[in-house]
């Protein structure tokens, strides 16, 4: 498997996540350089911080969704939940010594990509037009700092 390349076509038109997003293909970049490299330390290395990297993002994701009232965040949580433990096996059958990560390559990015256009998009509308009512109500510094200054000059 080559090298994958971001395309115009996962953006979700929110910033922080979408560059999640290419930290994660940049991460299964790095474990297709780590692998070539034939240095198992180096592919632990990526694998670990690409599980860790991940998890953060799935619990910062479905926070944004919880906090915009995405009605099916749920059972988005429940996909991420089935990603994790898939992931998780992989990482243990290469901790015993198997060479999967050819396959993880595989499954990473194939199920990243099909994830983020259909899964991802359908909440990206709601969480965007929840931060820009967050954003609106909080420009002039929140409730507090418009109050004070209402009242306080």
């Amino acid at each position: 498997m080559g090298l994958l390349i971001w395309q115009e076509s996962l953006n979700t038109g929110i910033d922080i996540i979408d560059s999640q997003h290419q930290r994660i293909v940049e991460m299964i970049n790095n474990l297709h350089v780590a692998q070539k490299s034939g240095s198992r330390a180096a592919i632990t290395e990526v694998i670990d911080e690409m599980v860790d990297y991940t998890l953060s993002h799935f619990a910062f994701e479905e926070e944004l969704m919880e906090e915009a009232g995405y009605p099916f965040c749920a059972a988005h949580k429940r996909v991420h939940e089935v990603f994790a433990r898939r992931v998780g096996e992989m990482r243990m059958r290469f901790e015993a010594g198997e060479d999967v990560v050819g396959e993880l390559q595989g499954m990473l990015s194939r199920w990243l990509f099909n994830h983020i256009r259909n899964d991802d998009k359908a909440y990206a509308d709601q969480v965007k037009q929840h931060l820009n009512v967050f954003v609106r109500e909080h420009q002039h510094g929140g409730w507090l700092k418009r109050t004070v200054h209402r009242l306080f000059g």
